[in-house]
């Protein structure tokens, strides 16, 4: 099956301080590099689980697929379509098919419109439904996110934090979306509450044949949500695949350190022993050369400090970068 999102070498810094006066003192500009040639592909209807510490860089990649933050370099294919290359008119036409959910539901909303003028808000953008036909999609897509027409003329400061992520996720879907990016939706709600979204989430995936990259730092949600899982470390991939295959057989020191953390409540059935980190995360600012994450890996050797690992591959699609990994490498 074609991959309905294609990236490519995706690259992405940001400047820190001011380039001028650097340059007017004699010194290079610093950057933080966010996104170090990250590929990856989501095939229609899947669900690609985004995973890593904070800080490594899931939701500038997000961003960037969307082009909320432009690329330095690299290339971003939806449809069969580069998207790096639109112009303003035509990526405002793609944007109807790439939406996104955000993080934090509590500064994603704007606190002086209703949700009615929320929800109704993309359709006049992209010019969808008039009148009595916009209130009445506006009024479905609030039913089915799990709310009801009375909800519609309150203000986001008048709901908890689960409806207004719910009020969030009909945002992104109003426009009939084929593609959904989820920065997060749940790490910001309550325990019970992040089930209930999770299964929303799972429900219109599957009623409204949708494609998710679903970016979280919880494996049990992506191991629950995900087809095929992406961990990311330092602004790169470094261990990808298919979910049970990643999560039962890890094959990076980084993957096996997360896996490692995850608290068991049945200690019999703790058979994975605890990998250590060494140190603490390098700054992106500098990251160290060769294989990123040498500096904190138990296994790391000289090959390790000089040269970029290479991406190899295992049966069924599951890659891995790393020089001592895996045992099972397809030649």
């Amino acid at each position: 099956m074609t991959a309905l999102l294609e990236v490519r070498d995706l690259v992405k810094q940001f400047p820190v301080g001011s380039a001028i006066l650097s340059r007017m003192l004699g010194r290079q500009p610093a950057h933080v590099q966010a996104l170090n040639g990250v590929s990856l592909s989501i095939r229609a209807g899947e669900t690609l689980g985004l995973i890593g510490e904070s800080g490594c860089g899931k939701s500038t990649l997000g961003r960037t697929i969307l082009r909320l933050h432009e690329p330095d370099s690299g290339q971003v294919r939806f449809g069969g379509v580069d998207v790096i290359g639109l112009g303003p008119a035509d990526l405002k036409a793609m944007r109807r098919r790439m939406q996104i959910i955000f993080q934090n539901p509590y500064a994603s909303l704007n606190p002086r419109r209703t949700v009615a003028e929320i929800l109704a808000e993309p359709l006049r953008v992209h010019s969808v439904a008039v009148g009595a036909k916009r209130r009445e999609q506006v009024m479905a897509m609030l039913e089915s996110v799990g709310l009801t027409a009375t909800h519609a003329g309150r203000y986001p400061h008048q709901f908890s934090g689960g409806q207004r992520q719910r009020i969030g996720i009909a945002r992104a879907l109003i426009l009939n979306p084929a593609f959904v990016i989820c920065d997060e939706p749940v790490s910001a709600l309550d325990v019970s509450i992040q089930a209930q979204i999770i299964d929303l989430l799972s429900t219109l995936k599957r009623d409204l044949g949708l494609t998710y990259l679903f970016i979280s730092h919880d494996i049990a949600v992506i191991g629950y949500v995900s087809d095929h899982v992406a961990v990311m470390y330092l602004g790169e991939i470094v261990e990808s695949g298919p979910v049970q295959a990643v999560l039962r057989s890890p094959q990076h020191p980084y993957t096996r350190a997360l896996l490692s953390a995850v608290p068991r409540v049945d200690r019999a059935r703790q058979t994975r022993e605890r990998v250590r980190l060494l140190g603490d995360l390098p700054s992106p600012m500098a990251p160290p050369p060769g294989c990123r994450f040498h500096t904190r890996c138990g296994f790391a050797t000289d090959v390790c400090r000089r040269i970029v690992p290479p991406v190899q591959m295992m049966a069924g699609g599951h890659n891995v970068a790393c020089h001592h990994f895996p045992s099972k490498a397809v030649q």
